[in-house]
């Protein structure tokens, strides 16, 4: 299933005098240059252009690497969204009536898609943002990140409403090769595992769980991104 997540990331769009990696705000504001979106592997992401308030006719972002632009979502009959060939880029174009700064006040949304065998934790650089003139003449650049995210992990074994021992076994399925730690509703650690090959683990309490109602979570972590499972509720009635 190709989840869409919308993880927004606003970017201030920098004059294009600023020197390369300078941190600059546009309009004398507190935009920044540098921005970043995590989004999991085979999954969709927004990110959000905003932050510059000069004269422009056409906004592109180029998408980075491997990742994609699938979508420019802005419902504005001012702006006309294109995705480019193949997805390697998507822009905006002003086609409104005269506008002094049509850009000011706004954020425009372009669809990001990161493919399925990226590996979570990898940060893709080369996104770049471009703002040009009617002639094509660049007015202000900007940049952003995008890292790949981990999907959430399952838990799925105890089931919820199900009377458990006090030392029940967990398990459920995660990114390969994940670390899996097994939480109770107070942070105290119940038990912890490496994810297999085909995607599954499972792992027994060290110590028993404390008798009556209560809540497990498992959290996944690799290559320094987290993701966390829902939540579940349970009920231990003893060893």
């Amino acid at each position: 299933m190709n989840w869409f997540r919308k993880a927004v990331v606003v970017l201030a769009l920098a004059p294009v005098w600023a020197a390369p990696g300078q941190a600059v705000a546009a309009d004398g504001g507190d935009g920044v240059l540098w921005g970043a979106v995590t989004i999991a592997p085979g999954r969709e992401g927004v990110v959000e252009v905003a932050g510059f308030g000069g004269e422009g006719s056409v906004l592109t972002l180029t998408a980075p690497g491997a990742v994609r632009v699938t979508g420019v979502p802005l419902a504005d009959r001012d702006y006309r969204g294109v995705v480019g060939p193949g997805g390697r880029s998507g822009s905006y174009t002003f086609v409104g009536g005269p506008a002094k700064e049509p850009w000011a006040g706004r954020r425009f949304p372009f669809v990001l898609a990161v493919p399925a065998g990226a590996v979570p934790g990898t940060r893709i650089a080369g996104c770049a943002m471009v703002l040009a003139d009617e002639n094509g003449a660049p007015k202000a650049r900007g940049a952003c990140a995008v890292t790949v995210g981990l999907p959430a992990p399952t838990l799925l074994r105890p089931q919820s409403g199900v009377p458990l021992g006090a030392r029940p076994q967990t398990s459920g399925t995660a990114h390969p090769g994940a670390q899996i730690t097994v939480r109770d509703g107070l942070e105290n650690e119940v038990c912890a595992t490496t994810t297999a090959g085909d995607g599954t683990w499972s792992c027994v309490p060290d110590l028993p769980l404390a008798p009556g109602a209560g809540l497990l979570q498992a959290t996944a972590t690799l290559n320094g991104v987290t993701a966390l499972s829902d939540q579940i509720a349970v009920t231990v009635d003893g060893p």
